[in-house]
């Protein structure tokens, strides 16, 4: 493995830190979501689609090089940061809760998320992410959408 795929495979090195590589990841992601322009579609969207496919190549060699679905291997966190993140406005609590139902929601691994795990390779190191950040994205658009809609919700603060 190269210095490259170590890198983007690592989440730009987060699965090194200790503990909780999977919070860095994340925690790596929603900075790069900070970007001024990388919330747009035409941003986001290939961001999503390169890393995923990249990471499904690289969490084959992550595997490889340490076990399966290796703490090492934080790109399947970036991404779900990311598609947890899809539409959310630019706000501190907008994005708080988006990172904090992603990175729930990534450690209970909701059905059919937690039974993806079980594919082999990179394709299951990324899937089981991918399907939790589903679940986020319609948790935190849910959440926005009460904020928006009904005064009662909008007055606890929330987002």
């Amino acid at each position: 493995m190269n210095l490259f795929e170590k890198a983007i495979g690592s989440g730009f090195f987060t699965g090194y830190m200790r503990p909780a590589s999977g919070t860095w990841g994340s925690a790596a992601g929603l900075a790069i979501f900070l970007i001024p322009g990388f919330e747009r579609w035409y941003v986001l969207a290939p961001a999503i689609v390169v890393f995923f496919i990249y990471g499904v190549f690289v969490g084959d060699k992550f595997e490889e090089a340490y076990g399966e679905d290796p703490a090492e291997c934080t790109v399947d966190e970036v991404v779900g940061m990311w598609i947890s993140l899809i539409a959310v406005p630019k706000t501190i609590p907008a994005l708080a809760f988006a990172f904090v139902v992603w990175r729930a929601l990534d450690i209970l691994k909701p059905p059919p998320a937690r039974q993806a795990e079980s594919i082999e390779g990179g394709m299951g190191v990324m899937l089981d992410d991918v399907i939790s950040a589903i679940y986020a994205l319609g948790i935190v658009h849910a959440a926005i959408w009460l904020t928006d809609n009904f005064a009662f919700v909008h007055d606890l603060g929330i987002l």
